[in-house]
């Protein structure tokens, strides 16, 4: 489906970054996992080549968070919530005229406190605050991928089972970011309209991994019916 993206996951080697490109992987796409530390983001390398046995893994290159931004096309952000603003800071300049995917979610847990207590933030949600920092720049901010659960991303043997829900207020680089989830084998794309609705979309979060803990799951996902 379309032509290859190349992206770079900024924050690459957590859970999430790691579950995100090995389905782009696996799609065909190319990846750029970023970090702080340039080791870090190497061992992640390894890591996913020994998850894909070698296979697809000639369109993955370790960088730090600065190079990967500045390659990709479309740059996920997907660290926690308190580096997102630093992170943010360091790699702002190579975000112009690009679509910047945001799957940070306020979850309690990055203050120390309850992973299933949602923070509200003044800008209203985590995605607004990206667009906030990123206004002069003229950077396409996207809020998706906040729902998908990283256990069911890295089971790479199964399909997805989870609708991934997107909010942005520019009408194409939703249609490219739709268009990248729905690459991932299960996902559907949902257009959950303007950015500002990111709000209501990441407080979705801590209510599944809520119910991954209730019953002993990594996998719990979403699914919005007829439509």
């Amino acid at each position: 489906m379309g032509e290859k993206m190349k992206v770079a996951i900024i924050g690459g080697t957590g859970d999430q970054g790691i579950g995100l490109a090995l389905r782009f992987l696996i799609s065909g796409e190319e990846v750029f996992i970023g970090s702080r530390d340039i080791k870090k983001a190497e061992n992640t390398v390894e890591t996913i080549k020994e998850i894909l046995k070698e296979d697809k893994v000639d369109n993955l290159t370790a960088m730090t968070n600065q190079d990967a931004s500045s390659q990709g096309d479309i740059v996920v952000l997907t660290v926690p919530l308190q580096a997102q603003v630093a992170t943010l800071t360091t790699i702002k300049a190579n975000l112009e005229n690009k679509i910047m995917v945001d799957a940070t979610v306020p979850l309690d847990s990055c203050l120390s406190g309850s992973s299933i207590r949602y923070v509200d933030l003044w800008e209203g949600s985590a995605a607004e605050r990206s667009a906030e920092m990123l206004k002069d720049k003229n950077v396409s901010v996207v809020s998706a991928f906040n729902n998908i659960s990283s256990g069911a991303l890295i089971k790479i043997e199964e399909d997805v089972e989870c609708d991934c829900l997107i909010s942005g207020d520019d009408s194409k680089a939703k249609e490219m970011t739709m268009e990248l989830a729905e690459k991932i084998p299960g996902v559907r794309a949902i257009d959950c309209g303007a950015l500002e609705n990111a709000r209501i979309v990441e407080k979705i979060t801590p209510l599944l991994i809520n119910l991954n803990i209730r019953n002993k799951s990594r996998k719990v996902g979403i699914r919005v019916t007829q439509i």
